[in-house]
């Protein structure tokens, strides 16, 4: 497929929405009716290709988002199919990041769905401009303009009506152009292929013209060209208005609203004109901006293929065993087999091949220019979230901001083969997905797998299997809980055997007193010269340290304690190191018998967001959880409950909020210290 070189005639949008809103199916129909694809695959048979994953075909929902780049009167399209689950949020989330518009997807039956919620606020979050598909028209249930009021409500957003449907639920059969005032038909035979242009049925008439007239009211309140026209009522040229839309929806004044069916292949066209006509080419967005590495100066990075390179990596992924980087080239030009450097390792790095993607296809291409969307091969360290950039011109983008898991699993390899693979294979994911966290629990010997959610575990622990023939074991990782004393006490034991041969006698005294929360461990020695040698204190701390690793409860280890030596037995020749060790040791274990040891369970900070109607049962859930809640605070619509809740009661959370909040509600944990049961 031949490039496009000129910036104004390239769009790079995004496809977002909730599960099941039809994405995917919208992707399929542009890639058939703009020629890229020979057929349509359709998702509910597993043939969709931008859902080319195994797990994404068995599973019917998008994983991971996929880059395609297709042709329409002129101009270059690169689209982001992105995922509609909430688990997979960041790749919705660094799509967003390097694209140039996006087209919100809604069931026109369920309206606005908690992640669409989700999605738009991410995009707003990067000023990103949309137009809305307001999709399955055709299916029982569907209500266009309850949808258009629930975007009203939910997203805050002013949408524009550009077309109206022809019929409802199955007698849907095309739409209203509310600019051109024609209505289109799509003929069944040719599966959408074709359509006819046609003036408006005398039934819609009346519908139309009263819409048509609020279109050019909504549009006249923010071009004053317009306004005049409309108040002398001069005749306003068709021109004049696609132009006002356009200006509007890049400066997120307007969301154009269109409409159809795709799965029975009705509205696509239409839309593919809305992408050209109202969403922008990279000229049309303000440069991005980035700082020089060195002297922390800001650098503007305009989309000309003049300026010198400035590209972001905004995703890797490994296909067939190779490391494929994800770029948006926002200056300049790169060539296949050039050295380009990375301020951030400082290092350079080698270009051997740029690809033109897609989704799982590639076709090879010897250079790519600002402005465009491709695949790279032959990074070997940079990832995501890195600039690449001219040596003679370093300059570093912002990075993509990456969410903190919230829930985990323990993984263990099930045979010695899965072992030796299992590392290569954590190292992989790590790789591709910026979310995903492994660590090893030193107190259980775990492998912790931490993610988004139960499907963005389950996905990864399935891919495991699948694509690279490991198999594991999985469990809940323990909570690892601490243990501590209630009351000052003091102990003494004596240490008197032979070992080896060798003769060992000491004595020890100890007292150990509790300490407030978060203080740690404390070893003082209040011992003189003649009641014990300087020499042998460090093996007495070091046995007081080491029994202090495993309590006497549980077998935890015992934090908030101070231990001091208060006196003790010495023998010349007959006491030793090992002596002092052991009978310190001891002496400390029979004082956390007598000093009444409790269990402290390890406390997260928990920040929960949901939206008002949900708050009620979301605090009742967390106090049932023995949650405290520290603060409330309204944020964009939402309400924001800060709370601190033990960690052993929010096993399984992720999926109890989204009961209760009919998936609206997201949440973040970390830890916040260690309180007693």
């Amino acid at each position: 497929m031949k490039k496009n070189n000129r910036i104004d005639q390239i769009r790079n949008i995004g496809i977002i929405a909730h599960i099941d809103a039809g994405k995917t199916t919208v992707t399929e129909r542009i890639l058939y009716y703009t020629g890229r694809s020979y057929k349509m695959g359709e998702v509910h048979d597993g043939e969709a290709v931008m859902d080319w994953m195994p797990d994404e075909q068995e599973r019917g929902i998008t994983i991971t988002s996929a880059v395609t780049t297709c042709q329409w009167k002129g101009n270059e399209i690169h689209i982001i199919d992105t995922p509609g689950h909430v688990d997979f949020t960041i790749e919705v989330e660094r799509s967003l990041r390097v694209l140039d518009g996006a087209i919100g997807i809604f069931s026109a039956v369920e309206g606005v769905e908690p992640q669409s919620e989700t999605v738009w606020r991410q995009a707003d979050k990067y000023r990103v401009p949309k137009i809305a598909f307001i999709n399955k028209l055709d299916r029982i249930g569907a209500d266009f303009f309850e949808t258009i009021e629930m975007m009203k409500e939910r997203l805050r957003a002013s949408p524009l009506v550009l077309q109206l449907p022809v019929g409802s639920e199955e007698s849907f059969s095309g739409i209203i152009d509310l600019i051109d005032m024609k209505q289109i038909i799509w003929d069944d035979d040719t599966l959408g292929a074709t359509y006819s242009i046609e003036n408006i049925s005398r039934e819609y008439q009346e519908k139309a013209e009263e819409y048509h007239e609020k279109l050019i009211e909504k549009v006249a309140e923010i071009d004053d060209g317009i306004m005049e026209a409309y108040f002398s009522e001069a005749p306003i040229p068709t021109e004049s208005i696609l132009n006002a839309i356009r200006r509007a929806t890049i400066d997120l004044k307007l969301v154009p609203i269109l409409c159809g069916s795709a799965l029975k292949n009705k509205g696509i066209q239409p839309l593919l004109d809305a992408i050209v006509r109202f969403l922008p080419s990279p000229h049309d967005i303000p440069p991005i901006k980035g700082t020089n590495p060195e002297t922390g100066e800001k650098i503007v990075c305009r989309a000309k293929i003049t300026e010198p390179l400035a590209a972001l990596i905004f995703k890797v992924s490994m296909m067939e065993g190779r490391k494929l980087s994800f770029l948006r080239v926002y200056s300049g030009k790169m060539h296949a087999g050039e050295e380009v450097y990375n301020p951030s390792l400082r290092k350079k790095e080698k270009i051997s091949r740029i690809l033109n993607m897609h989704a799982n296809k590639r076709e090879r291409i010897d250079e790519t220019s600002a402005g465009h969307i491709v695949g790279v091969v032959g990074l070997k360290e940079s990832s995501t979230g890195e600039t690449l950039c001219s040596s003679d011109y370093p300059v570093l983008l912002e990075k993509i901001e990456f969410y903190e898991p919230v829930i985990s699993v323990a993984v263990e390899p099930k045979t010695h083969a899965d072992q030796e693979k299992f590392d290569e294979v954590i190292e992989k994911f790590l790789a591709e997905d910026p979310t995903l966290k492994v660590k090893t629990d030193e107190d259980t010997g775990q492998t912790i797998l931490s993610g988004m959610g139960e499907l963005h575990l389950e996905v990864i622990i399935s891919r495991m299997k699948r694509e690279f023939n490991t198999n594991v074991n999985v469990g809940k990782p323990q909570v690892v809980y601490r243990e501590t004393i209630e009351n000052e006490v003091e102990a003494s034991a004596t240490f008197d055997k032979e070992v080896s041969g060798q003769h060992h006698n000491a004595g020890v005294r100890l007292k150990l007193k509790p300490l407030p929360r978060g203080t740690g461990i404390k070893f003082i020695s209040a011992v003189t010269e003649e009641t014990i040698p300087e020499i042998f204190i460090s093996a007495i701390e070091k046995g007081v340290l080491e029994s202090l690793e495993s309590g006497v409860l549980m077998g935890y280890p015992v934090i908030d304690v101070e231990a001091v030596l208060t006196g003790g037995t010495y023998r010349d020749s007959l006491s030793t190191e090992l002596a002092y060790k052991v009978s310190a040791s001891m002496a400390c274990k029979e004082a956390l018998l007598k000093g009444g040891s409790y269990l402290l369970d390890p406390v997260m900070d928990v920040e929960v967001i949901v939206p008002e109607s949900f708050m009620g049962d979301v605090i009742g859930d967390l106090s049932a959880r023995n949650g405290k809640i520290e603060a409330i605070k309204p944020q964009m619509g939402t309400q924001v409950i800060k709370a601190r809740v033990p960690l052993a009661k929010m096993f399984g959370y992720s999926t109890s909020l989204r009961s209760a909040t009919q998936g609206r509600g997201t949440f973040t944990m970390r830890f916040s210290h260690f309180d007693r049961i």
